[in-house]
């Protein structure tokens, strides 16, 4: 069974996204931000980690490079989510990044597929 982080500080978001993933096949765990995440990482090997690009204490930029630093491996395997208008740094930071990203709000769909996509890209 294929393991997925998600990091969404917004309990609505998060819990919807788990139950399309659990529903899909997925083993999920949910953290609030980046530093609960890095623990959470250090502790369980995951596949994929779908990453909200703003989180409190350590965003989803800040999670992104300490992955790339500490884990290579599965910084390969990062989605990004975003509820920002696409400008400025953000919008810079993906382009640089090369990962994929769902702006929100996204469907169900649009999740699955996603997710589908980045798995297989492995």
């Amino acid at each position: 069974m294929k393991k997925i982080l998600i990091v969404e500080d917004e309990s609505g978001i998060c819990e919807v996204c788990r139950r399309v993933l659990i529903g899909e096949g997925f083993e999920v765990d949910c953290a609030v931000n980046g530093m609960v995440a890095q623990d959470m990482i250090e502790g369980k090997q995951y596949d994929l980690c779908l990453i909200d690009m703003r989180t409190p204490k350590m965003n989803g930029k800040e999670l992104y490079q300490w992955l790339q630093k500490k884990y290579p491996q599965l910084a390969v395997r990062v989605i990004f989510t975003t509820g920002d208008v696409m400008g400025g740094d953000i919008q810079s930071f993906l382009e640089q990044s090369g990962r994929p990203f769902l702006r929100k709000p996204f469907t169900p769909t649009e999740l699955k597929a996603i997710v589908q996509v980045s798995l297989l890209d492995r």
